[in-house]
């Protein structure tokens, strides 16, 4: 017979391995961002460091608070790109990860 604790301790220690794993491949992915039809372009990694700016020269001319506003725009899309992943990567890791009958969380 199975020993459930056992088990338990193995399925866990799998989930923690593969949560690792999934960080690490996050980090070292590279998320493409921009704003304004693509004047503003960044790249950023799944730690949300921006790696890289590139600004149209053509916005050089324009209004300081233009070029800030679309910074902040790029900016936050990568972002929200970078959290979507994020889930969608480790959404699965607990999934199959069984509780031994009659155990239950207090969430």
């Amino acid at each position: 017979m199975k020993n459930p604790l056992a088990n338990l301790m193995q399925q866990a220690q799998n989930m923690q391995e593969n949560l690792k794993k999934a960080q690490e491949e996050l980090a070292a992915t590279q998320i493409a961002a921009e704003s304004g039809g693509g004047l503003i372009k960044l790249t950023l990694n799944g730690k949300r460091e921006i790696l890289n700016l590139r600004i149209d020269d053509s916005l050089l001319t324009d209004d300081k608070e233009v070029l800030e506003d679309l910074i902040i725009a790029a900016l936050n899309d990568g972002m929200r790109k970078v959290s979507k992943l994020k889930e969608e990567k480790l959404s699965g890791l607990a999934g199959g990860f069984e509780l031994p009958a009659g155990l239950k969380l207090p969430f």
